[in-house]
């Protein structure tokens, strides 16, 4: 009877030393595995925030030492709002490669050309245009109060984008840029621009063309500044320039932009589509809970389908 007790606790004891044996290598696997996706989601995020420096060297024009942008106090209406740049970069949202439409677009955050929204009117267009099968790049340019500078930087990172399209698997010639109310500004600027010579070429990236293959503007502003609120005279449209996108509304203090602007467009034959509803106001991306906010998207995305 005592040795089947002893051989019954044997039994027990190896059972248990076994079941431990298989609970701590259940243990190592599964961490193993979680380690595997912590990788591949740290791999994934970091693909998606690759960041291109536009100029290697000396900034043209900057007289202020290259710094990381500062992110400032004021996160109101839940927005990110970056200023102080003196080392412009382009981020990088790649397409998925299942539906990667071979078109990238520049996307330019507004902010009055004092700081840049980057999340509302960057970061959140960039995921939206990379499920429709666009590579996005969302462009930090200088700020504050840097215009020229600005549209240096626009036009580097168009000529880098179509320099490296191959990386994002892109046709260097199917390159576009959009932007929102100062990013607008800069959008046009660059579309009627392109044949501006801006800077003293660095590489040869330099030596291709600075003409977006599209342009698109949502609330654009500062497009109206001459007198009896006509087209700013700096915005000369031709026969090159490229096809256009506007979408405004009537109660935008800016909402004039983008009438005189299809109206330049129009004059000189240049394929433009605009949208103009009345009620919607102003800054407001892509975010819900307003009617112009929802509906820009849906028209958008059918004309990029279109093009």
């Amino acid at each position: 009877m005592r040795q089947r007790i002893k051989d019954t606790r044997d039994d027990y004891s190896l059972l248990s030393v076994t079941l431990r044996m298989l609970l701590n290598k259940a243990c190592v696997i599964s961490f193993f595995y979680i380690f595997l996706m912590m990788i591949g989601l740290n791999t994934e995020i970091q693909a998606q925030q690759q960041v291109i420096h536009l100029w290697p060297g000396t900034v043209p024009g900057e007289v202020d030492a290259k710094q990381a942008a500062v992110v400032t106090a004021d996160s109101s209406g839940g927005v990110k709002r970056l200023t102080d740049i003196t080392d412009p970069v382009l981020e990088v949202f790649p397409a998925p490669a299942k539906n990667n439409t071979g078109v990238g677009v520049i996307v330019c955050p507004g902010g009055a050309y004092n700081i840049l929204a980057v999340d509302l009117e960057g970061y959140e267009i960039a995921h939206w245009l990379n499920k429709l099968g666009y590579t996005a790049f969302v462009l930090q340019y200088r700020v504050p109060k840097k215009r020229e500078g600005a549209l240096q930087d626009a036009q580097r990172a168009i000529r880098i984008v179509r320099s490296r399209a191959a990386e994002w698997g892109l046709q260097p010639e199917n390159v576009g840029m959009m932007g929102f109310s100062a990013g607008g500004s800069l959008t046009a600027r660059a579309a009627t621009g392109y044949n501006v010579h801006t800077y003293t070429p660095i590489d040869s990236a330099d030596m291709l063309s600075a003409r977006p293959a599209f342009g698109v503007l949502i609330y654009p502003a500062y497009l109206d500044r001459a007198p009896e609120r006509r087209l700013t005279p700096e915005l000369k449209p031709d026969r090159y320039t490229p096809p256009m996108f506007l979408f405004a509304t009537a109660d935008d203090p800016y909402g004039n932009s983008a009438l005189v602007m299809a109206g330049a467009l129009r004059d000189a034959n240049v394929p433009a589509e605009l949208h103009f509803y009345a009620t919607g106001g102003h800054g407001y991306g892509l975010r819900p809970g307003n009617t112009a906010a929802e509906a820009w998207p849906v028209l958008l995305a059918e004309w990029l389908r279109r093009r």
